[in-house]
């Protein structure tokens, strides 16, 4: 007799080609995954995948069982997916954030959740990028612009005001610019990726000045490092500046005009997560109490 177990981990195996990732996918140790699929083997009566150090291949025996563990596979994947709403697997949520926006927008929010929900346990960490190993474990992320993969689904948080400063010493040497336009003239840092040219608006008024960026980095605490260092005018959210304005180490160029379209803030969770009520309170939370933290320009 064959174990649902046994052809859903062999299914799992071929579909992610490796042993390790299907153990990550199924969240138990590799050797049960080795153990099932060599019990399965000896069930059949014959090899069913070839393996080597870099990868695992289909005998053909196993190419003619694949289809029937498929479906095995996926109806017990469909019945976990029935369930896990209604009998949450985890006590306490696991929370994804970029560090860049992370330390400072969670920091003020988390304890009031914790004081609002006591009975939902947190795990924060702060990620660079969304984990790509199949089945790693987390609930919700918050990251700066929608989901970009199947499967996840993305509530909006609020736009953070996006501003223009340097130093008192910067725009000492190099006065700060007038109008927009004047921006080209200056050492412009700017986080993300391939920035070319900056949209600015005032009012109904917009702006658009093409760039040759002195530094692009993905982290905007980086940029804010350089940018209280003196090393040109900083194209940073707003809420990264407050204490060096407040201070008189920074100071804000062209006051009255804010940047357009670079940061969106999203909290992001898997489709199959996104029902859990542990989930939909800590996002709800996150919906009504971000904007608050995220200020104005």
């Amino acid at each position: 007799m064959w174990l649902p177990s046994e052809l859903a981990a062999f299914a799992q195996v071929v579909e992610l080609g490796s042993f390790t990732a299907a153990a990550r996918s199924l969240g138990v140790p590799k050797v049960a995954i080795s153990r099932a699929v060599q019990s399965l083997e000896a069930r059949v009566g014959t090899r069913l995948l070839t393996r080597t150090t870099r990868r695992v291949a289909l005998t053909d025996a196993g190419r003619a069982l694949l289809p029937s563990a498929r479906c095995i596979a996926q109806a017990a994947d469909n019945a976990r997916q029935l369930v896990t709403p209604l009998a949450e697997h985890r006590t306490g949520l696991r929370v994804l954030a970029d560090p860049a926006y992370g330390r400072l927008l969670l920091s003020p929010l988390l304890p009031r959740f914790l004081e609002s929900y006591p009975d939902i346990p947190l795990e924060v960490e702060m990620v660079g990028a969304l984990p790509d190993e199949p089945g790693e474990q987390w609930d919700v992320l918050i990251q700066n612009g929608p989901p970009r993969r199947e499967h996840l689904v993305g509530t909006a948080l609020g736009r953070p005001p996006v501003i223009l400063c340097a130093t008192p010493a910067y725009l000492k040497a190099h006065p700060a610019p007038e109008q927009p336009a004047g921006l080209a003239q200056h050492a412009v840092l700017v986080p993300g990726q391939s920035v070319t040219q900056l949209r600015l608006h005032r009012g109904r008024q917009q702006a658009q000045v093409p760039l040759t960026p002195r530094l692009i980095v993905t982290d905007p605490s980086v940029v804010h490092a350089a940018t209280a260092a003196g090393a040109g005018i900083g194209v940073l959210p707003e809420f990264l500046c407050r204490q060096g304005l407040a201070m008189g180490k920074l100071t804000r160029v062209l006051p009255d005009w804010q940047v357009a379209d670079l940061l969106e803030l999203y909290a992001v969770t898997d489709l199959r997560r996104a029902g859990l009520g542990a989930v939909k309170a800590l996002i709800g939370f996150f919906s009504a109490n971000m904007v608050p933290v995220l200020g104005k320009a």
